[in-house]
């Protein structure tokens, strides 16, 4: 009688050993999930390269290009660059065709960020919540080929 008290004894422990351990990864496997849906750890794994330029479209229709980074809960997008129509994409009297394709990339410049009126850094920082996608950019991109002329033609 006296040894099944014992073993009673000896058992208590190891099932609160493994409550413990269960408890831990419980937390572990919790704080893992808040970090990456809530605090932006799924930037860290995501396949940008730093080095290379991003076109980044946003859930209100604008797009910039730019590098793109992580900062803090947000992400951040430096050497920005964005495209602005200069004139009406299309008139009222005219149809889309070959002819006014053509028109049509005359009508829209690539603007450097930081010549605005209100004066802003090189850097764009960006709720994650307002990233739709951004993929990486060519070599052989139109817009990375007008970054380059517009850096060269700077310095």
């Amino acid at each position: 009688m006296e040894n099944s008290g014992i073993n009673r004894i000896v058992q208590a422990p190891r099932k609160k050993s493994h409550i413990k351990w269960l408890l831990v990864f419980l937390l572990i496997l919790a704080g893992s999930v808040v970090y990456y849906y809530f605090l932006g750890g799924q930037a860290l794994l995501s396949p940008q390269n730093e080095n290379s330029y991003q076109a980044v479209f946003l859930t209100n229709g604008q797009v910039y290009f730019g590098k793109l980074g992580k900062s803090g809960r947000s992400f951040v997008l430096r050497d920005v660059y964005y495209l602005k129509a200069t004139s009406p994409l299309q008139s009222a009297s005219s149809t889309p065709d070959a002819a006014s394709l053509t028109d049509t990339q005359k009508n829209i410049e690539l603007v450097k960020l930081g010549a605005e009126l209100h004066g802003p850094e090189d850097a764009v920082f960006i709720e994650k919540s307002q990233v739709l996608f951004w993929e990486n950019m060519k070599d052989s991109s139109k817009v990375l080929e007008a970054i380059k002329q517009y850096q060269a033609s700077t310095n």
